[in-house]
């Protein structure tokens, strides 16, 4: 089925960048293309998770709600999931995930999905309040954030690798959010320790990509001066 071997991704990563953090795509909308997926709000208004066709927004006090139909996002990707699973499977942290994956599996040129449910010793995460206008860059909107850490608890990560050569427009590498089953912390995922249980791998073949075209901001934004590797690598990397 072709739905199950396409990315879909509204925005991009070079937008949010200088601070182009309108939301262009409402949750109904963003549904169709997807029940599965990550993102962030209108005026990076927090981070959303949508896990099981379920999207829920962690605000910037760590909070989390349910994202209504008219809930608008700026960047976002979504997919249907078809994940292949390994169950009851040990990843001492983060980086342990990448070198595992990259081990049995050649995917450093292609774009994927992971999904892990199970018990983690540890997370921390981190979420931003919403921006006002005029915004800030990405840089310093991420120097606001706040961080949240929990021990000894279940819940899932969803994430997407994108190979380096994409990323003037999405996160090169991992990027991944979390939300306990019990809803009581989520966010951008910076890192976890001791996770016990289910991994779920999903490679895609084609990437949709959509602009927000009717945008008055992105049209007239000149991109030209914006070092938009060097600031998602800041703004995503920093632990």
């Amino acid at each position: 089925m072709t739905s199950k071997i396409t990315l879909f991704q509204h925005g991009t990563g070079a937008m949010i960048v200088p601070g182009l953090f309108d939301g262009t795509i409402d949750i109904q909308e963003l549904l169709t293309h997807g029940d599965t997926g990550i993102g962030s709000g209108d005026g990076l208004d927090g981070e959303s998770i949508i896990n099981n066709g379920t999207p829920l927004l962690i605000r910037g006090d760590g909070s989390v709600t349910i994202a209504d139909d008219h809930f608008t996002v700026p960047f976002v990707n979504a997919h249907f999931a078809a994940y292949s699973t390994i169950n009851n499977i040990q990843i001492n942290d983060f980086q342990s995930l990448g070198n595992y994956i990259f081990k049995h599996h050649q995917y450093q040129n292609i774009l994927f999905s992971v999904k892990l449910h199970g018990q983690f010793e540890w997370v921390k995460t981190r979420s931003v309040f919403k921006q006002s206008k005029p915004y800030p860059s990405l840089v310093a909107t991420a120097k606001s954030e706040k961080r949240f850490e929990s021990q000894h608890l279940s819940g899932t990560v969803i994430a997407y690798y994108y190979p380096d050569a994409f990323s003037k427009f999405a996160v090169g590498g991992f990027h991944a959010h979390f939300i306990s089953d019990d809803q009581s912390i989520g966010g951008h995922l910076m890192n976890f320790s001791g996770f016990n249980g289910d991994l779920g791998i999903q490679k895609f073949k084609k990437l949709d990509l959509e602009l927000p075209i009717d945008n008055a901001d992105y049209l007239n934004h000149d991109f030209k001066n914006d070092d938009i590797e060097a600031a998602i690598n800041q703004a995503e990397r920093e632990s």
